[in-house]
């Protein structure tokens, strides 16, 4: 299990890393106390001589909750039904979660025109700050997303010993958790994140996540401080990802401070390619200054590219001021070389993305946040970026009721090339789109949140300087489901991106006409429930659809980990009766609790449930079917219905129960698998509405020896049918094969059929593979509980330190059905998470072999295998 307390260890073991020469993390040490507790003022408790008697160690950063937990003052919130254990900061009073938090530090009293700079990366809401007896803030901070900055060279003690004490105080209002989404809606009233009131994939966060969320670091620098380069590169014409390429332009930009009573001349520069780009200057006294360096030409670049395009290449350099030649401030940039732009689609009537002029059929999925209460690692940001890139998928949204994310969230995307549509803190929940008895005040009341317009538009002013220079953000939106009031949306377009970005795309919502026209008489984003199949590849929705997706639920070890072993009972459905249209589905409280979302009949076609470890593999077989035909679906009418589609939700960052490739412990389900399969770059697929073989092909090459093997097998692995023909692929682009419907139907009429198809190339290269499960004429899957045992062997091959090739062979007469291959700690037999499979829940055909390779994070570890499948005993193998 990926726990809490190893990501907090890992956390605390990664921010030891001094992120520049002159720069330091403080993450450790840091102790607190309820306000309640305290008498005495800031002033007094930052002076060195106070001691903190009685005063405990905090996490930070982290939030009130994240500490608490730390000293196991409150059940953890993620497990059944303990947060309703946790007192709720509206019944409480804010001054319950209003905490101080100090913390002791060595810094040497500085020299010369050497300075000293404190900074906070996040604060949530508002805090007063003092060190050594001073305060350092005029008036209290507030924004969850706005950075602080502090010179404190006058402030050190000249003994080196010094302290900082920071009081923290939560959002204002923090809102009524009455069960709306958003609560009440009043936490929109802050510049801060909205779930923590309660949403409809999880429960209220009790302190609102009140605390020092984010870094806090010590800065030292000369009597210049170089701050917020800014990178920008114009990559023009149509590319291809390998080759000789025509140079690209590199644009650089920075913010010189200059603390000094009097003028400062120097030198900015950086480093790229062997060349060295200058900019004299003259800074006046105690000023900032925004310096322009000359455009630099980078012959053949290596190009950075979104996943399944091409590779994610990367550059790093340098930028220094130099004064009289030595450097008083320096800053570390990594970017890459890349230029994104919209057109718009005349056919689809919705915005196409083109990336080094080369079109990208977008296939996205829709986050919220890593952890719902803060907790962030890098390895946790890595492990879930890379969950996407593994499905498949080329874009990520952040929701717009969660974060600007972090730069450790965008340097994994960069790594496994991700775009990144971003929006800003609004949601057509809470800000007033929809008139809701739930709300606290009107709905037009409610269109004119924030409170304070003035200090949203500066924290998205510094949000953009946060990020921008990342390759993987591609997209600045105003909000969720509507538009910022009018004057934050003319200020946004108008003037703060185009001056401090100006290369993104920006789209005033997130499902604004600039984006996608909806001219369907009924349509518009979604569905977000279980769907026939048949529905994706038939049922036309937004052209560039934001939000859509189904189930998730876990499998039985998934649910293990929060639902208690006295709920774990699985739902009941009963169908519609005479005169009704839905049926009805009864789940344990704690299920619903947890936001289950219903399966509706769909479990009850694969044959009565036994218990709920048979009704959660069941939900695998469907999870895998929804989302491979989610994305067939849509990707079988590219370029003619749509441009892209973003899945609602691929994560979750609390336990959970729906809309989810993979649960908050990082443990992938079935849905992960089947929207990797039907996610291929290049594809090959039955349509099961017109009965047609098709392909998909992502890339900007054709194919031009390709063969299409098609083979019917009954529920014994008996061949009924087979077929083939010799195809050509076109470049990015959708083609249309033989009509294989008449067959099919009449071969699955009575139990069902195994359809396996092959898109090979004619020297017998497997291109992709794709095996349906398809029903009878009624729709049941009746001939997959006739499926006789068999047995899978098992062969290990250790390619590296955490990376191994496990070879799954059948050879018996018989399929081997939908096997999940997991692998298990030695000592505990559970899970190690995460884990990435090439591929799983893996249908391996009779006399025949599949190949996956895994890798795991630990790589002194020596894994177990454990192979599980429909009709295959689970067995666990040693690691040879």
């Amino acid at each position: 299990m990926f726990s809490y307390r190893f990501q907090l260890l890992l956390l605390c073991v990664l921010s030891m890393h001094v992120t520049a020469q002159n720069r330091y993390e403080l993450n450790t040490g840091w102790q607190y106390a309820p306000v309640t507790s305290v008498k005495e003022t800031g002033t007094e408790l930052s002076a060195t001589s106070y001691t903190l008697t009685g005063w405990k160690p905090a996490i930070v950063p982290g939030t009130v909750l994240t500490t608490m937990l730390h000293h196991k003052q409150v059940p953890d919130p993620f497990f059944g039904m303990n947060n309703e254990q946790i007192p709720d900061i509206y019944n409480t009073g804010r001054e319950y979660y209003t905490w101080w938090f100090v913390k002791d530090f060595k810094e040497a009293y500085p020299t010369g025109a050497q300075q000293v700079s404190l900074q906070f990366r996040g604060v949530n809401y508002g805090c007063d700050v003092f060190l050594n007896g001073h305060k350092l803030n005029e008036v209290t901070h507030k924004s969850m997303f706005l950075r602080q900055s502090y010179n404190i060279t006058r402030y050190l003690n000249k003994n080196g010993n010094n302290r900082l004490a920071v009081i923290v105080y939560p959002p204002d209002p923090v809102g009524n958790p009455n069960g709306g989404q958003g609560g009440d809606g009043r936490i929109a009233k802050n510049v801060s994140h909205q779930y923590v009131a309660g949403w409809d994939w999880i429960q209220p966060i009790r302190d609102r996540n009140t605390g020092i969320w984010d870094k806090v670091y010590i800065e030292k620098t000369g009597s210049v401080n170089l701050k917020n380069p800014h990178i920008i590169t114009l990559v023009p014409g149509i590319r291809k990802p390998d080759g000789l390429q025509q140079p690209a332009t590199i644009k650089m930009t920075a913010e010189l401070e200059n603390t000094a009573n009097k003028a400062v001349q120097g030198v900015l520069q950086y480093k790229l390619n062997g060349q060295i780009i200058t900019k004299p200057v003259t800074l006046p006294a105690n000023s900032t200054t925004t310096v322009v360096l000359p455009n630099a030409i980078l012959k053949n670049p290596r190009l950075w590219w979104p996943a399944g395009y091409g590779r994610q290449e990367l550059y790093t350099t340098e930028m220094q001021f130099l004064q009289n030649g030595k450097a008083t401030d320096k800053e570390s940039l990594t970017f890459g070389v890349r230029e994104i732009k919209r057109a718009w689609n005349t056919t689809t009537l919705s915005s196409q993305f083109h990336v080094n002029g080369q079109k990208i059929f977008i296939k996205g999925g829709n986050w919220i946040i890593s952890d719902a209460m803060l907790r962030f690692t890098d390895e946790r940001y890595d492990a879930e970026v890379r969950y996407h890139r593994d499905m498949n998928l080329n874009l990520i949204r952040i929701w717009g009721g969660a974060l600007l994310e972090r730069p450790e969230f965008y340097k994994a995307c960069d790594k496994y090339g991700m775009l990144v549509f971003q929006d800003f803190w609004m949601s057509g929940d809470c800000n007033g789109r929809w008139v809701d008895p739930k709300k606290a005040e009107d709905q037009q009341t409610r269109r004119k949140y924030p409170d304070d317009h003035d200090l949203f538009l500066r924290s998205v002013a510094d949000g953009i300087k946060l990020i921008r220079n990342h390759p993987s953000l591609a997209i600045w939106c105003g909000g969720n489901e509507i538009t910022p009031p009018d004057d934050i949306l003319a200020a946004m377009r108008d003037s703060l991106l185009p001056q401090l970005d100006g290369t993104r795309i920006f789209f005033d919502y997130s499902n604004s006409d600039s984006m996608s026209m909806n001219i369907l008489k009924g349509g518009g984003d979604g569905p977000y429930e279980i769907q026939p199949t048949d529905t994706f590849w038939k049922f036309r929705t937004y052209p560039f659809n934001s939000e859509v997706g189904s189930v998730g639920t876990g499998d039985y070890e998934s649910l293990k980990r929060f639902i208690p072993l006295e709920n774990m009972a699985s739902p009941v459905y009963t169908p519609p009766a005479a005169g009704e249209i839905r049926g009805k589905e009864q789940a344990d409280s704690v299920w619903e609790y947890h936001k289950y979302i219903g399966y509706k009949d769909y479990i009850n076609r694969y044959g009565p449930v036994k218990d709920v470890q048979d009704w959660t593999r069941k939900a695998q077989l469907i999870n895998y079917d929804q989302y491979r035909a989610l994305m067939e679906g849509f990707s079988a009418h590219m370029w003619d219905w749509y441009t892209g589609v973003i899945i609602w939700k691929t994560q979750n960052p609390w336990t959970a129960m729906r809309g989810q490739m993979y649960d908050y412990y990082l443990d992938p389900n079935a849905c992960l698998y089947g929207l990797r399969t039907g996610g291929r770059s290049m594809h090959v697929m039955y349509n099961p509405v017109q009965g047609t073989v098709m392909t998909v092909n992502h890339r900007d090459k054709p194919v031009t020896n390709g063969y299409i093997h098609i083979e019917a097998l009954d529920m014994n692995g008996k061949r009924l049918w087979q077929g083939g023909k010799l195809v050509t692929l076109d470049a990015a682009a959708v083609n249309t094969f033989m009509n294989i419907k008449d067959t099919v139907d009449k071969l699955r009429a009575a139990k069902g059929i195994f359809l396996s198809i092959t898109l090979s190339t004619t020297a017998k290269t497997t291109l992709s593979h794709n095996i349906y499960w398809l029903p009878n004429a009624n729709g049941q899957y009746t001939g997959l509980n006739e499926l006789k045992p068999t047995s899978l062997a098992a062969e290990t091959k250790v390619e590296a330190p955490g990376r191994m090739t496990i070879e799954l062979i059948n050879d018996s007469d018989q399929i081997a059905f939908f096997n999940r291959l997991s692998l298990l700690h030695p000592q505990t037999k559970e899970r190690i998470l995460p884990a990435f499979y090439s591929d799983n829940y893996i249908t391996v055909l009779p006399h025949a072999r599949k190949a996956v390779s895994v890798e795991w994070n630990d790589k002194l570890l020596t894994p177990l295998v454990s192979v599980e499948g429909w009709n295959v005993t689970e067995k666990i193998y040693p690691f040879k």
